[in-house]
C-alpha cells in the first residue's frame, strides 16, 4: 500500500466518523443535552481552575457518555434495519442500549459532583461572604 493510498483511506475514515457524529447530533435530542451539560461542566471547570488529573477524569467521563449515546444510536439504526416490524427482541436491544446511556449519564453526574462539588461550594461560599 502506498503512502498516498494510506493517507486517502485515513481521510475517508475521518469523513465517515464525522458524518456519524453529525448524524447523532442531528437526530438524537439527548446528544444535545449531553453537549450543553458538557459545555457547562467545561466552563465551570475552567472557572474553578481544575487540576490536570481532574480534567483527565472529566474528559474521560464526557467521552464515556458520548460513546454510550453513539453506540446506542448505532444499535437503534441496526435494529430498525433488521426488524422493521415491532419485535420483542428488538425492544430488548433498544432498551439495553438506552440503559447503557443512562448508566453512563448517572456515573457522569456522580463524577461531576465529586470533582466539581467541593471547589464549587468553596467558590460560591466565598462569593456570598465577600458581599
Amino acid at each position: 500500500m502506498s503512502l498516498k493510498s494510506f493517507l486517502d483511506s485515513r481521510i475517508h475514515a475521518f469523513g465517515h466518523a464525522f458524518r456519524g457524529w453529525w448524524h447523532v447530533l442531528k437526530t438524537q435530542h439527548n446528544a444535545w443535552i449531553h453537549s450543553v451539560v458538557a459545555a457547562l461542566v467545561i466552563l465551570v471547570g475552567l472557572w474553578l481552575g481544575l487540576a490536570p488529573r481532574d480534567w483527565a477524569i472529566i474528559v474521560l467521563t464526557i467521552a464515556m457518555v458520548f460513546t454510550a449515546e453513539f453506540i446506542n444510536t448505532a444499535i437503534e439504526a441496526v435494529v430498525d434495519l433488521a426488524s422493521p416490524v415491532h419485535h420483542p427482541l428488538a425492544k430488548v436491544g433498544k432498551d439495553v442500549g438506552a440503559g447503557a446511556v443512562l448508566i453512563a449519564a448517572v456515573a457522569a453526574v456522580l463524577v461531576g459532583l465529586l470533582i466539581l462539588g467541593p471547589p464549587l461550594w468553596v467558590r460560591l461560599a466565598s462569593l456570598i461572604t465577600n458581599r
